[in-house]
């Protein structure tokens, strides 16, 4: 065994809706006693298809020993379900470009003269345009935000000033074209919620990575910040969390990653008060 990323699911929050199951392309989710259940590592590709759809916040991603994920074993066991599921596996495996995992899906249909989608040969593995892809982790640029409107009138919306998706660290890809050159705001998940001038004074100008250092991995999300930081031409870091101890763990997971980085990037930080008010 070796450590991998694999889903986790905390039976005293799951409700045992079941919406999770269905949304499982490998067939690795089970309802056992009322609950979502792994009935296997080998089936988990720890992507998290299976997370969006948890209205409690049940699922999350460790990383962990565990067997290596099989694909062939995945093919087994979803081919029973019928060319709908196996489709949907096909395209949830290239939506999030697992190129060899879908190779491998490929040549096990192949191998075991099963009809395959039509959307699929043996010698396409990468995603084409129009095909399926994640919803969630999709990245989207949507360039930077007009100041008309700046000065607003008394009754007039606020703009967001939101300027990329994904916005979730996990699912945020370190590469993402919109990372070149920007100022980063990463908020603990509670300051948008607490503090209302977010978007106006917090989020204008930056490009955002949100996450819950109390509940979430931190090592994890030190890892996938160092890798960002790494990877691209990062201006400056702003930190934005609550004043409440547990939520001051987002400083140590950022200044972790930017001493892992070996970067010079300037660093500030913002707390904001449980009132909603900026310390």
């Amino acid at each position: 065994m070796s450590k991998r990323k694999i889903i986790k699911i905390n039976r005293n929050k799951c409700t045992g809706c079941g919406l999770c199951i269905p949304n499982c392309p490998e067939g690795a989710l089970q309802m056992i006693d009322g609950k979502a259940t792994l009935v296997s590592d080998l089936f988990c590709d720890g992507l998290g298809a299976c997370i969006g759809h948890c209205p409690v916040g049940a699922i999350t991603i460790e990383e962990r020993d565990a067997k290596p994920y099989d694909e062939e074993k995945v093919m087994q066991n979803i081919v029973k379900q019928g060319n709908d599921v196996v489709k949907a596996h096909l395209e949830h495996l290239q939506g999030h470009d697992q190129h060899k995992y879908l190779k491998d899906a490929l040549d096990y249909l192949s191998k075991n003269h099963i009809d395959m989608p039509k959307e699929f040969t043996s010698k396409t593995h990468k995603r084409r345009p129009g095909t399926h892809v994640c919803p969630g982790t999709v990245v989207r640029n949507f360039g930077k935000k007009s100041d008309a409107g700046e000065k607003s009138l008394p009754n007039q919306k606020q703009q967001s000033q939101l300027r990329q998706w994904p916005v979730q660290i996990m699912l945020v890809p370190q590469n993402a074209p919109y990372f070149d050159g920007a100022s980063l705001l990463i908020a603990a998940d509670c300051v948008a919620f607490s503090y209302a001038d977010f978007h106006g004074d917090l989020l204008k100008g930056k490009i955002l990575l949100i996450g819950c250092p109390k509940l979430d991995d931190a090592e994890l999300y030190k890892e996938k910040i160092a890798q960002i930081l790494k990877s691209n031409n990062i201006k400056s870091v702003t930190c934005a969390h609550m004043e409440v101890p547990c939520c001051f763990g987002l400083v140590n997971i950022i200044k972790s990653a930017l001493e892992s980085a070996g970067k010079e990037i300037p660093y500030s930080e913002v707390v904001i008060g449980i009132k909603g008010q900026k310390k």
